[in-house]
């Protein structure tokens, strides 16, 4: 990227307009073209800043840019707005002194853009931190806010600011934002209730509409149709590149960063719907009976909603729409009101509503951004206003009367600080000053707003006097009293030489501004001076039980009448304009000129005559010219040494002496007439734009001389490091060449001497070879002789030993071999590994029958070791279980073989688990080993009973099963004995000790699924107690029960087959029951 080191560097026309030669109008014009079409947008008169809006981004306002303009001269870099920012940043934290931003030109001229990329810069480069960072946040934040209650979109300007704003940013002693405060002036409230044919009411209403959820309309009672609301223009409701619905979203999420509470939004949010509501009522006209006009409401449907809204008496409002009271000392007079008078207050009061509103807007933000510190601080200003407003065809009124009249106090407060600034650098540096002959505007303002003959004390004196006061009296008056000033004209004056003028209407007047001359319209001048508000109507707002609405309309309270008629708005905004002006006068001023190219709102497009009309009523020529009285460029020593040092031989390249006598070498040996420079303390100055050229042509053609010299250098240094490249690469490549040679050389040599080693150490291998073949020829050959001579000798030998003992070796080794088959094939044909598997391979011969068995025997239980170390302890403790039930139960009891398949699983009721069966659980305080319904038998009549039996290692419970209510606890140590039958039953009885406390009752036939599990279990228990003695299991199909006083013989006999394969247990008397039990299959 190519680094400018000053504004004059590859300049694109004029930078500045001050060193513009010739300076006219037609090269002024001419400058700020060919710099736009070229897009560079900012161009400088002096220090004040020409800003056209490009109607495009433009890649110039990167934080890289930010960095590129931080801490450098204003004149080091080309023009932009960065620069005068970065300027006023650092003489406010580095001097002490307080700045302001003047940033003006008309609608769409980009003055809002203007001021956001100020504060967005300042908010880059000063500190950073999280407090700083939150009050930085607040301060931008500000803008969306303002911004959607305050702009609008018009024929100029889609985001248009119909207000005029004041920031003052507060800074500490090192340069960091602490806060800041907002004035407004100047709210264009009359768009509330009417907009020109092309224009939007402010953003906020088309925002609530678009942006909000169902559920916020449906509380607001609003519809999204913008057609319903009668203060909404429907021509141009919707604007390309506008996301109405986005922007309510950003300004909600604005509010709550600046510091809006929840329940603060939605007041703010219920009195814009209740303007929209306001703008929807209607009057009819209705005569009264003494013949007056009285007016009533059309439909009150849009009134309910809005007084719902407000929380306000429906009557009340409705009573403050038709009749109007007017006090006067102690009398009160009330008087009906017509149409036209309702449909006046009634659009009075939304405008009321809507400024106030706006007015409490800024003073919330200023309390949320407000400095908390009381210490004294630094300020930088921020002003965006209205430019210059003049519309075709005599359309000007009030407004752009006030706005015109606002735009002559910055005229005069700008050229009387131009002036003085002027003035204060050439004493601080020691230049005579003489006096600049220019136009001051004073004169104009004094006929804007002098005490006595001023327009706006004229339109007050009008207002507040007694009788009929229309436009037209105003005019006469106006006519009366202005007609010999130089800068009023009208046909009605006493100058005669308007009375012919036609492009002068009769209700007309025109005042010769600086900018060029008015033609003001009267027709409402005087209604919208007075600006009135019926008592009614503030003191009916006042009732409301809305928080925020007693706030906006104070002056309704009864209890605080005040007879004295309020300020005009003329004496507002005069007293609001002066305190700006008093405010502006104790900053140093910094200028931004707005300009925009074409109505079109089109890029690449320059309207001359656009441009021309704008830049007169700026005064930009006026401006150029102040500057050039003097003057026209100067510049401090060390850079003007440093940029045209080259020119002269004695200061360059290096000047070892103070800057001002190289300045002073440098002017004398360039012979630059005296008359056209002047040195000051620290700058020199320059009187004619044609020497600046001059020392820039002169330094130019030097630089292209210097350039050439470069070159030159250059490109002998690179023949000779090419030279020098080539002979080190000639020398590398020989020296590499020759290795390659030598080593290719050695490589035959070596080879050649490898191919007769080769051939000689083959040469001996095998002459060694044929030598160890011969010798192990001779030593196989006596092997061979040796083998056979043994061979014959062992035979002879083996012969006698054979024919003894043969039978035996062969009986030996037959043996052997039928072992060793018997082995493997055993091998191959083991049974599984389960030990309930009972197969074995047969033998194959009959003496290996103890061999086989106890091989088996041996197998198997290797088998059943390896198949117990699989169980885990639970698992162990279970077959412990079944191994115990075998000993006492096989052989003994019918049931048994069909419980060896059914797992004992212990807790078949799952009693922690069961809610119902929670407090029984809690009163068990052991482990329950095993749970599960059995039936009592009750010894009446041989039925059960279903009760909850319970085991643990003490006690066996039962309780009832409905209830969980404990019916028996019995200790295991009261149990003498456990009766069975040896058949498939289910019955056992519990025989309880004699003397023993649980005998008491007799004792229990039960009867259970799980028959074998629990007796199994309560004999485990028994056995497994040192301190018990073990229990008896009696398996008897005939046996005794103690019930009470009484022993029953319990008898299980064979059912027949008509009584199916259920048990039954019938009482035959007193003391016998008898169980039938089916026989088994």
């Amino acid at each position: 990227m190519e680094v400018k080191t000053s504004l004059l560097d590859n300049m694109i026309g004029v930078g500045d307009m001050v060193l513009l030669e010739p300076l006219t109008e037609d090269s002024f014009l001419e400058n700020l073209k060919k710099r736009f079409d070229h897009n560079e947008i900012y161009t400088y008169i002096g220090s004040v800043v020409i800003s056209l809006n490009p109607y495009r981004s433009l890649p110039i306002y990167t934080p890289d840019k930010v960095e590129e303009y931080r801490n450098r001269n204003f004149y080091e870099l080309s023009p932009h707005i960065y620069a005068l920012a970065d300027e006023a940043y650092r003489s406010l934290r580095d001097q002490d002194k307080d700045q302001c931003i003047l940033i003006t030109g008309e609608s769409g001229a980009g003055k809002t853009e203007a001021s956001k990329l100020v504060m967005s810069y300042v908010a880059a480069v000063c500190g950073k931190g999280q407090e700083v960072n939150k009050v930085k946040e607040q301060l931008l934040q500000s803008n969306p806010v303002l911004e959607a209650f305050g702009n609008a979109k018009t024929v100029r300007n889609d985001n248009s600011s119909r207000f005029g704003k004041y920031m003052d940013i507060e800074f500490d002693f090192k340069g960091d934002p602490l806060g800041g405060v907002i004035s407004n002036y100047l709210l264009e409230k009359s768009r509330v209730v009417k907009q020109p044919r092309g224009e939007r009411n402010f953003h906020i209403f088309y925002q609530l509409l678009s942006g909000a959820s169902d559920d916020t309309l449906k509380k607001l009672k609003l519809e999204r149709d913008f057609s319903k609301y009668n203060y909404l223009s429907l021509d141009s409701a919707t604007v390309s590149g506008l996301d109405d619905a986005a922007n309510f979203r950003t300004v909600r999420n604005a509010m709550q960063i600046v510091g809006f509470m929840e329940d603060e939004m939605q007041s703010v949010l219920e009195l814009v719907a209740a303007v929209l509501k306001l703008g929807n009522i209607e009057f009819k006209p209705e005569s009264r009976c003494n013949g007056m006009d009285e007016s009533r409401i059309k439909d009150k449907n849009d009134l309910k909603e809005m007084c719902e809204l407000l929380g306000i008496e429906q009557s009340v409002l409705e009573r403050a729409f038709s009749y109007r009271t007017v006090e006067a000392k102690m009398e009160k007079v009330s008087t009906t009101l017509n149409v036209a008078q309702a449909y006046y207050a009634r659009d009075a009061l939304a405008k009321n509503l809507y400024s106030r509103l706006f007015s409490w807007l800024v003073t919330r933000i200023n309390e949320s951004i407000k400095a908390q510190a009381k210490t004294r601080h630094k300020v930088m200003g921020v002003l965006d206003i209205y430019g210059f407003e003049i519309f075709e065809e005599g359309d000007n009124s009030f407004e752009q009367f006030i706005i015109n009249y606002c735009n002559e106090k910055l005229q005069q407060i700008f050229i009387e600080l131009t002036l003085r600034e002027e003035q204060e650098e050439y004493i601080r540096e020691g230049i005579e000053w003489t006096n600049i002959e220019y136009f001051n505007n004073a004169v104009i303002c004094g006929l804007i707003e002098n005490n006595q003959n001023g327009i706006l004390a004229m339109l007050d004196e009008e207002c507040l006097r007694p009788g009929t006061v229309t436009d037209e009296t105003f005019l006469d008056k106006l006519n009366t009293i202005c007609a010999d000033h130089q800068h009023f004209e009208s046909r009605l004056s006493k100058n005669s030489k308007f009375l012919n003028d036609h492009s002068l209407p009769h209700n007309c007047f025109r005042i010769q501004h600086y900018a060029g001359k008015v033609l003001y319209r009267v027709e409402g001048f005087v209604d919208k001076n007075n600006d009135l508000l019926y008592r009614d109507l503030s003191q009916a707002m006042y009732k409301a039980n809305h928080s925020l609405i007693k706030q906006l309309f104070p002056e309704g309270n009864p209890v605080k009448v005040n007879l004295k008629r309020p300020p005009t708005a003329g004496f507002q905004i005069k007293a609001s304009v002066g305190t700006l002006m008093s405010n502006l006068q104790t900053k140093n001023p910094n200028y931004i000129r707005c300009i925009k190219p074409n109505d079109k709102k089109a890029s690449h497009i320059f309207n001359e005559s656009l441009v021309c009309h704008q830049a007169r009523y700026l005064g930009l020529m006026e401006n150029v010219r102040v500057r050039r009285a003097g003057y026209a460029f100067r510049q401090a020593y060390e850079p003007c040494l440093e940029r045209y040092k080259m020119l002269c031989k004695n200061t360059w390249p290096h000047w070892k002496g103070p800057a001002r006598q190289g300045v002073e070498v440098l002017m004398t040996n360039l012979q630059v007439p005296a008359e056209e420079y002047s040195y000051g303390r620290s700058k020199i100055f320059i009187r004619n734009p044609r020497t600046l050229f001059f020392l820039e042509e002169k330094r130019k053609q030097c630089l292209e001389d210097l350039a050439t010299l470069i070159q030159k250098i250059y490109r002998g240094w690179k023949c000779r490091s090419h030279f020098l490249l080539l002979k080190k690469s000639q020398i590398v490549v020989a020296s590499w060449y020759r290795r390659y040679a030598q080593q290719k050389k050695y490589q035959k040599i070596k080879h050649s001497t490898t191919v007769v080693q080769s051939y000689t150490r083959g040469w001996q291998a095998r002459k060694l070879l044929r030598e160890l073949k011969y010798q192990k020829k001779c030593e196989e050959a006596v092997t061979t002789i040796a083998a056979f001579w043994h061979g014959t000798q062992v035979r002879r030998e083996y012969r006698k030993f054979f024919r003894a003992n043969a039978g035996k070796k062969i009986y030996n080794f037959t043996i052997q071999r039928i072992m060793q088959k018997y082995f493997l094939g055993l091998k191959s044909k083991l049974p599984s590994m389960s030990p309930i598997d009972k197969t074995w391979p047969a033998r194959p011969y009959s003496f290996l029958d103890g061999v086989h068995a106890e091989l088996r025997r041996i197998f198997h239980l290797w088998r059943c070791k390896k198949y117990r170390s699989q169980f885990t302890e639970e698992k162990k403790a279970v077959y412990e279980e079944k191994l115990e039930a075998s000993e006492l139960f096989k052989d003994k009891k019918a049931l048994y073989p069909s419980s060896v398949r059914q797992p004992f699983k212990g807790d078949y009721l799952e009693i922690s688990k069961n809610p119902k069966y929670q407090k029984l659980s809690s009163a068990v305080d052991e482990k329950i080993l095993l749970a599960d319904v059995v039936n009592k038998i009750n010894r009446a009549n041989g039925k059960g009973s279903p009760r909850l039996f319970l085991l643990t290692k003490k006690n066996v419970v039962l309780a009832d099963q409905k209830t969980g209510q404990l019916k028996a606890n019995v200790p295991l140590t009261d149990l003498a004995s456990v009766s069975t039958s040896s058949q498939t039953d289910g019955f056992f009885a519990l025989k309880l000790k004699e003397g023993s406390a649980s005998a008491i009752k007799g004792d229990f036939l039960l009867s259970s699924d799980h028959l074998i599990e629990m007796i199994t279990k309560l004999h485990r228990i028994s056995s497994m107690a040192a301190d018990r003695e073990k229990l008896n299991i009696d398996i008897l199909d005939e046996f005794l029960v103690q019930f009470k006083q009484d022993k029953v013989c319990v008898k299980f006999i064979q059912g027949s087959p008509k009584n199916g394969n259920s048990v039954s247990c019938k009482r035959k008397n007193n003391r016998l029951l008898e169980v039938s039990v089916p026989a088994s299959s």
